[in-house]
């Protein structure tokens, strides 16, 4: 071993990216707040009100075409046969969610509006008199 050789040593910082990165792990894992800000309340509200009354229409709107395109594969696949009323039956069953789920969009939006309306607008009232400030 030589010992002549003295020890050298460099140290290198991080890049401003490394840093980033680094700083969102660390923060996926410190606890978090309970109490949440009004802006992060506001966010959760208004998500709520839309998104609930859009994921009742779509399920409707699947629901139903898969019915409906059902129907119509057994009357074309079976045509001149006894499967032709069963087809057609589930296909007009199939309708009644596709046409329904427009209005039930309106309403469950309607609704929900009036349920959360008043503290999104207080809410937002409050977040916006503190940026005027």
């Amino acid at each position: 071993m030589d010992t002549n050789k003295p020890y050298e040593y460099t140290y290198t910082a991080p890049t401003e990216s490394e840093r980033k990165v680094a700083e969102d792990i660390r923060r996926r894992y410190q606890p978090t707040e309970k109490k949440d800000t009004a802006f992060m309340q506001l966010k959760k509200l208004d998500q709520k009100a839309r998104s609930v009354p859009m994921i009742v229409a779509l399920s409707l709107g699947i629901l139903g075409t898969l019915l409906f395109g059902g129907g119509m594969a057994i009357v074309l696949e079976k045509l001149l046969s006894h499967y032709l009323f069963v087809g057609i039956s589930l296909s007009v069953v199939g309708l009644a969610p596709i046409l329904s789920a427009y209005p039930t969009y309106c309403k469950l939006s309607k609704k929900y509006k009036d349920k959360y309306g008043d503290e999104i607008i207080r809410l937002s009232d409050e977040i916006l008199n503190e940026s005027e400030e």
